[in-house]
């Protein structure tokens, strides 16, 4: 259990390293360097909750959850080294989420997550048998679509003011349990479609 905690801790921090380079940056150029967290946790084999969901058993719901939990410390260690920037990356964030997230609320927002879960299983699976090309054009490609990743907007939530948090936290709350289901959903729909493995 300690070991899935540290390597889910270290997968969290991929994504906010990763996600504090796209609040600096919030265009095609920053959604393309976000591909540094993927190609770090497939490498390291850390766990990361949209690159476990996909292949987990019935009895390993879980160890997901505790994946995930590992991935939000992760994300909120370095949402906490935002604060030391000059860079405005705390209203970066809050206008991300209030105008590309919130704003669609949790039944959309849950629904578009499917998309992510999709594109990260695929990438993942891919990555696995030695082929990166799924990997590299997918996470710009969700990030474009505004398919909410449920890790990296952990890192966006932590990173909001908290004045913010405090007008908004029920609804941040649904809407953050939305995508993670959304996301679930999407990392197996392959398999419950095909009836197989993605691997």
């Amino acid at each position: 259990m300690l070991n899935v905690l540290k390597s889910s801790f270290l997968s969290g921090i991929c994504i906010g390293i990763a996600g504090f380079g796209y609040l600096a940056r919030p265009d095609i150029v920053g959604s393309v360097l976000f591909t540094f967290a993927l190609i770090a946790v497939v490498n390291y084999k850390l766990k990361l909750y949209t690159g476990t969901a996909g292949f987990i058993t019935r009895n390993e719901v879980g160890h997901m959850l505790l994946v995930l939990f590992g991935n939000i410390l992760g994300c909120a260690a370095m949402a906490a080294m935002t604060r030391l920037s000059a860079m405005p990356l705390q209203e970066t964030a809050q206008a991300l989420l209030a105008d590309k997230r919130l704003i669609v609320g949790p039944v959309n927002g849950g629904l578009l997550a499917i998309g992510c879960g999709f594109i990260m299983t695929t990438a993942v699976t891919f990555a696995r048998k030695g082929n990166p090309l799924p990997m590299l054009f997918g996470v710009p490609l969700f990030i474009t679509c505004g398919f909410p990743h449920c890790v990296a907007d952990a890192f966006f939530y932590l990173c909001a003011p908290m004045a913010y948090w405090a007008a908004n936290l029920a609804d941040i709350l649904l809407f953050y349990a939305a995508i993670v289901v959304g996301n679930f959903v999407g990392c197996n729909t392959y398999r419950w479609v095909s009836g197989s493995n993605p691997e």
